[in-house]
């Protein structure tokens, strides 16, 4: 309970301290929205997303955080277990690679945390409605040919439950329409600060793996619509290194593909053995 406390006194106190920045910041949006998130990512950073990170007990470990290309926009795809997805996200990714997520629409109305998410061009996904989820995409569709990375957790919602929920489609339209490569993110152990305890914070243990990029330029209609399931594979088989939980039903479709060869094997095994009525013959 102390650090819930910790947190939300320390919440409090830089909303005050911070406003001016704030402020600051967001009349330079309106000037170049490009300098304000290049400027404003590494102030969030260390004011906002790595105090609270520290303050909640967390700490991190990242794997391949040399896979994040440095001269180009990408768009990362992680896995998606608690808010506190975005801290490690923003704790990962370099300070200087502008990086806007796109988040469900009710965060928008998280005090302090919303506020440097606008100021870092993050995206607020309106699912409940189309019209405005199409232009979110449209928007950070145009955002990535500006040199905006983006951030996206194409399962769609918070998975309280083992493995990965199965992916969007669509959900990787930034990287379908611009070309950018895909990172690939597996986050393990952000829901052990929060979400597993609501509303209480415990201090955690949280590894981040960051995966080579998956190039997406030049791909046919149906390599577009089978990219969904490439991503979450190469997530899938981060997690598995990492005896992350997965339901026995996941790996159902590998038993059954296995299971004729199998069978073939077993039949060719018994029309092998010598039988009772037919001696073998020796030679």
């Amino acid at each position: 309970m102390v650090r819930t406390v910790l947190v939300l006194l320390y919440i409090c106190v830089m909303s005050i301290i911070t406003l001016p920045f704030l402020i600051l910041f967001l009349l330079l949006k309106l000037v170049s929205k490009k300098a304000a998130s290049k400027l404003g990512q590494p102030f969030a950073k260390y004011i906002c997303f790595w105090p609270i990170f520290l303050l909640s007990g967390g700490r991190i470990t990242i794997e391949g955080r040399e896979n994040i290309p440095k001269d180009t926009a990408v768009l990362f795809a992680g896995n998606h277990r608690s808010m506190y997805d975005i801290f490690a996200g923003y704790i990962t990714i370099p300070a200087l690679h502008s990086t806007s997520f796109i988040a469900k629409y009710e965060m928008r109305h998280t005090p302090f945390l919303s506020w440097w998410m606008r100021i870092l061009n993050c995206k607020f996904l309106n699912r409940g409605n189309p019209k405005e989820g199409l232009k979110t995409i449209q928007s950070a569709i145009a955002d990535t040919k500006d040199g905006f990375s983006m951030f996206i957790e194409p399962e769609g919602t918070r998975n309280r439950g083992e493995g990965l929920l199965p992916f969007k489609q669509g959900s990787l339209k930034v990287a379908e329409r611009t070309g950018c490569p895909i990172v690939p993110m597996a986050m393990i152990g952000t829901d052990e600060i929060l979400e597993q305890h609501f509303p209480k914070i415990r201090a955690a243990r949280v590894t981040v793996i960051v995966g080579e990029p998956i190039a997406t330029e030049g791909l046919s209609r149906d390599e577009k619509v089978a990219l969904p399931n490439v991503v979450r594979e190469r997530i899938k088989e981060m997690l598995l290194a990492h005896d992350f939980p997965f339901p026995a039903e996941e790996f159902a479709g590998d038993a059954a593909e296995n299971e004729p060869a199998s069978e073939g094997k077993a039949a060719a095994a018994k029309d092998a053995e010598p039988s009772a009525e037919t001696p073998a013959v020796s030679r």
